[in-house]
């Protein structure tokens, strides 16, 4: 009985060597092809590394100091000040595209390493990453911002998933930790993924789980433990930049960030740009030219990419210069729109006004405001502004007249209680341009063009106003008055008035004289002038038409 026993074992371990041996041999004769195979596509690898296209012209002239950066030095200041410091935030920096927020970004952080009292180290990462192209699935198998879980049911678990033990796989947010994670365009990310960032910079750490994780599996790997235990760390700080307005973005997140604002560049900065970028890729280009790409350029990237272009007409033809009629090309080809240029004139005119106001990114701008005077029933009519608007979420809409009309309303109450208004006249309010006007800021303008044009008392074209009115006549503080002082200086205006309770220190250094108002007839002693007399008034009305009746007779 023990021989047969011994017989039917020899047996087994013969067929299990053999079976064993020819799987080995099998190995064997794979290894070499493999191996080939591999030489051959690290030779392919090799040889495409070896391809190298020139620099583009944008990455040429990229900034490498913060004075690269054109217009945007309140900017950096503050980014500066959130980031450089003992306890730095996490940031939003809001913007058009195009104007340096990146760039910024990644110098402020080299700063902070050198700061005293920093938490970041000298090799503390800077992870970039687009939040339009995170992609991921619910189902948490792929996920280049958070990480995720290889499971074992995956293609590719490796000899760790043969045992049927889940493995972790670290994001972004674990890479950039003890350094910073740039979020850009931080706007567009989808809402499921914004609840795990907003858990994220709570917990500093990132949470993993795996229907296929034991904690009582001894043959786990110790790490594999306390990742699925304690999560991966993700200690490092935000700057999300988007070029939404603040109000587009979730409350929470705002509320876990400090705020920094990127203006707009006008038409000079910008044409210091392209001529900067003419200089780096070696041609030559006159500041006739640099302006002219100033107004058709709405941003730096614009102004590199038609410098760029017209470089490359000035080339075909061997020349290091860049003319006039490669830059006329470029932005026809291109259709690049002409930037508006805003001028004020500076005549004194009955019923008429500079209001301000903010629209885009925080861009200031000179608004026309005109009245007029016409037999009726003592109402104020107002055209040229938004009759209603919506707020709210989609969720929950709500619908009512806009706060410009409010203004009007105000404006028209004021009046009569000021004894302007009577009951046989209408006053006529109108921004003329078709631009929509929404905001009580124009509450003050609209009742010094209606005064004016009650009275018959011209406004003073060297001055622009902006205000709230409440129905006592007083003027309130209203927003973006940095903004709008700028834009008033861009148009040549010499006068600014704003609300008392607005004044701020920046607004010293402006060139222009600050005005503060406090209620309206304060307001109209300011800026309303003495009535022209009768005689005055023709003699006026005779020189405005000599040039007229001239060139009348010259046809």
């Amino acid at each position: 009985m023990s021989l047969i026993l011994f017989l039917i074992q020899m047996t087994v371990t013969v067929v299990v060597g053999v079976y064993f041996y020819k799987q080995l041999q099998k190995e064997k004769q794979a290894q070499p092809g493999r191996r080939r195979d591999g030489a051959r596509e690290m030779e392919k690898l090799r040889q495409l590394r070896a391809v190298r296209l020139s620099e583009p012209l944008s990455e040429h002239v990229r900034p490498q100091s913060f004075g690269d950066i054109v217009g945007q030095q309140e900017g950096i200041k503050a980014l500066s000040a959130i980031l450089c410091g003992a306890n730095p935030q996490h940031v939003i920096i809001y913007g058009p595209p195009g104007i340096g927020k990146t760039c910024a970004a990644r110098l402020v952080l080299e700063a902070a390493k050198r700061s005293e009292g920093t938490p970041f180290r000298q090799d503390a990462p800077f992870i970039e990453i687009d939040a339009t192209c995170v992609r991921f699935d619910e189902r948490s198998i792929a996920d280049p911002l958070f990480g995720s879980v290889h499971d074992p049911i995956y293609q590719g678990a490796g000899s760790l998933g043969v045992q049927g033990i889940p493995q972790p796989k670290p994001g972004a947010v674990t890479k950039a930790h003890g350094g910073v994670l740039f979020l850009d365009e931080i706007g567009e990310l989808h809402p499921i993924q914004m609840n795990k960032l907003l858990k994220v910079l709570e917990d500093r750490r990132v949470s993993f789980d795996s229907a296929y994780y034991n904690p009582e599996d001894t043959s786990v790997p110790r790490y594999i433990h306390e990742v699925f235990q304690h999560g991966m760390p993700a200690d490092f700080r935000l700057i999300g930049a988007t070029t939404r307005s603040p109000e587009e973005l979730p409350p929470a997140l705002r509320s876990r960030c400090m705020e920094v604002y990127f203006r707009p560049l006008d038409a000079g900065e910008v044409s210091r740009i392209a001529a900067g970028a003419a200089e780096r890729a070696g041609y030559e280009m006159s500041p006739a030219i640099a302006r002219m790409c100033g107004q058709y350029a709405q941003c730096g990237r614009d102004a590199v990419n038609m410098v760029q272009m017209a470089a490359g007409l000035a080339q075909t033809e061997k020349r290091k210069r860049i003319d006039r009629e490669d830059m006329e090309f470029v932005i026809t080809s291109g259709h690049y729109p002409a930037r508006p240029e805003q001028f004020a004139s500076q005549e004194n005119r009955v019923g008429a006004v500079h209001g301000l106001g903010v629209y885009g990114a925080n861009q200031g701008a000179v608004l026309e405001i005109e009245a007029v005077c016409l037999p009726g029933s003592g109402r104020v009519q107002v055209t040229g502004i938004v009759e209603e608007e919506e707020i709210g979420s989609a969720a929950h809409t709500l619908r009512r007249h806009s706060m410009a009309r409010s203004s009007a309303d105000n404006v028209a109450s004021v009046l009569r209680s000021m004894g302007y208004l009577k009951a046989d006249t209408d006053v006529h309010i109108n921004f003329p341009g078709g631009a929509p006007v929404d905001g009580p800021s124009a509450g003050a303008a609209m009742a010094v063009a209606a005064v004016s044009a009650l009275t018959g008392q011209p406004v003073d074209g060297s001055c622009a106003i902006t205000g709230e009115i409440g129905v006592q006549g007083q003027i309130r503080p209203v927003g973006g008055i940095p903004e709008k002082a700028q834009a008033a200086c861009h148009a040549g205006l010499v006068r600014v008035c704003i609300p008392r309770e607005n004044m701020l220190e920046q607004l010293e250094k402006l060139d222009a004289e600050i005005i503060l108002l406090d209620t309206l007839d304060k307001t109209l002693e300011k800026v309303l002038l003495p009535r022209a007399e009768p005689e005055q008034a023709a003699d006026a009305a005779y020189a405005a038409a000599l040039p007229i009746a001239a060139q009348s007779a010259e046809k």
